[in-house]
């Protein structure tokens, strides 16, 4: 099976979740991400976003009320053969 591959890192805002109440700033984070993500990969709306459970971990570290300010992370778009859709894969970009 071969696949392409392309990759980018990406430093991420998440600002904006922090006009959201205190209990849903880390939940929102994690949507303002895929869309950033889906913005900069150019990804169509049936193209799937996987976020590695480190990014997850490290959004809700500090809980629910306080997410940081900004993320890096590597997105890497996988093209699989006999697949129809590409998978976005979103990790943290390890400096």
């Amino acid at each position: 099976m071969a696949e392409r591959a392309e990759e980018r890192i990406l430093t991420v805002p998440l600002k904006k979740a922090y006009f959201r109440p205190r209990t849903k700033r880390a939940p929102y984070s994690i949507k303002l991400l895929k869309k950033f993500v889906r913005r900069h990969m150019k990804a169509n709306e049936d193209e799937i976003i996987w976020i590695d459970m480190k990014v997850n971990e490290e959004i809700w570290k500090r809980g629910r009320e306080k997410p940081p300010r900004r993320i890096r992370v590597r997105a890497k778009r996988i093209e699989m053969e006999g697949e129809e859709s590409p998978i976005i894969e979103v990790t943290l970009a390890e400096s």
